[in-house]
């Protein structure tokens, strides 16, 4: 058994939603280090390039930007036509990371049109982005090499989160019961599905309960830690190499002990 093996991804062809920033973009970061083709997609023309320009020249793989208003059906569409023109083989690892939450509000001023984006993007787009690349998972799909399906989940969707933001933690619990939906019904077709429940990482969803509470947040992380970037990309190459071949339906929270922690805190203090 060759661990190097175990583990590699490279030549893989991967999607990520998102991939420009956050935690997206360690994903990226990870799967381009170690030679793999990755397609990061968003709304942000400029960025994704720029992104994409920068990942590439670190090698050791290649890193394309496709324009992509993930909330437009027809703009799905659209970029699942131009990913099988350019990737007639198929494609490896679909990574369903781009999400939106709404700040935070009480539960009787909490808008309507928060829940409607919200659930659109967290959670309809990532069955509707799945549902049309599936041709193409198929195609590379090999009995002990499958292809995979990564949903970027929440810890938010495991426990009550202490900030008011029912539409976000709803839509990360819901994705995890879609993860074992899908696993189940595509593990006949060799493609896995899993998701990945993040803690605190440093991401612009992040950003501002960050600089308001870090110290809080750390104290009720076992670990005493926010989430790095190699943490957050090692558990996805693992998912997508021949390592997690066998792992289908699982929801893998990665957040240094914080859903174990006896800590509570306050958004007030």
């Amino acid at each position: 058994m060759n661990l190097e093996q175990l583990f590699a991804v490279k030549d893989k062809v991967v999607v990520v939603t998102g991939g420009g920033s956050g935690i997206g973009l360690m994903i990226t970061t990870g799967f381009i280090k170690n030679g793999a083709k990755v397609y990061i997609v968003s709304r942000k023309a400029k960025i994704l390039n720029k992104v994409a320009t920068e990942l590439t020249s670190m090698g050791s793989g290649e890193c394309i930007g496709l324009t992509c208003d993930l909330q437009d059906y027809e703009q799905i569409q659209r970029l699942s036509e131009e990913l099988q023109l350019r990737e007639p083989n198929g494609i490896n690892v679909l990574v369903n990371n781009s999400g939106a939450t709404w700040g935070t509000a009480t539960i009787e001023e909490y808008p309507d049109t928060a829940f409607n984006k919200v659930l659109g993007l967290n959670l309809q787009r990532v069955f509707t982005l799945t549902q049309l690349l599936l041709p193409l998972l198929e195609k590379k799909a090999k009995d002990i090499k499958p292809s995979c399906v990564i949903n970027i989940g929440s810890i938010d969707g495991i426990m009550v989160p202490t900030l008011v933001t029912p539409a976000y933690a709803a839509s990360k619990a819901a994705v995890h019961h879609l993860t074992k939906v899908l696993a189940a019904n595509l593990g006949n077709k060799n493609i896995t599905v899993n998701a990945v429940a993040p803690g605190p990482f440093q991401s612009h969803m992040m950003k501002a309960t960050l600089e308001s509470l870090h110290d809080v947040i750390i104290t009720n992380i076992p670990m005493r830690r926010i989430g790095t970037p190699e943490d957050m990309a090692a558990v996805c190459l693992y998912l997508a190499s021949r390592a997690g071949a066998y792992v289908n339906g699982a929801i893998i929270p990665v957040d240094g002990g914080a859903l174990v922690s006896n800590q509570q805190y306050s958004p007030n203090l």
